[in-house]
């Protein structure tokens, strides 16, 4: 039987969704197993989208952001880097694997390294297997 992952990518709309784009601008293939959030910061993305996309049957979540010091509001990505830090332990003893969970920092030019990240990610959650156990959503 194939499967096919389930992989919800938070992109910050500054930096890392730019990188998607000049991916796609560029035709740089990466797997077709994620769908991408835009989102104004990743320093917006609350624990909570996290736990709920999970729950909803996420095999694997990937936060995106500015690099550290370039980030449009400050310190947005420090946010994101503070709370991705606790979720790998409330993870943990919701008791889904901590690697189903990423923080990576991309910027609007470099679409080759987005299309790197996904494809790592990618195949890192497709080693990891289902999260459910195979069992769906």
């Amino acid at each position: 039987m194939s499967w096919d992952p389930q992989i919800l990518v938070f992109a910050c709309n500054w930096c890392s969704y730019g990188g998607a784009d000049a991916a796609g601008v560029s035709r740089f293939q990466y797997p077709p197993d994620v769908q991408i959030v835009r989102v104004m910061c990743s320093g917006r993305v609350d624990p909570g989208f996290v736990l709920r996309a999970f729950n909803k049957g996420a095999d694997g979540v990937l936060v995106t952001g500015c690099h550290l010091g370039d980030c449009h509001y400050q310190d947005g990505n420090y946010k994101a880097e503070k709370r991705v830090e606790m979720l790998y332990t409330l993870l943990g003893q919701l008791g889904i694997q901590s690697e189903r969970l990423g923080l990576e920092w991309i910027s609007a030019a470099e679409g080759q390294r987005f299309a790197n990240v996904i494809t790592d990610f990618v195949g890192k959650i497709r080693r990891l297997g289902p999260a459910n156990g195979g069992e769906g959503p």
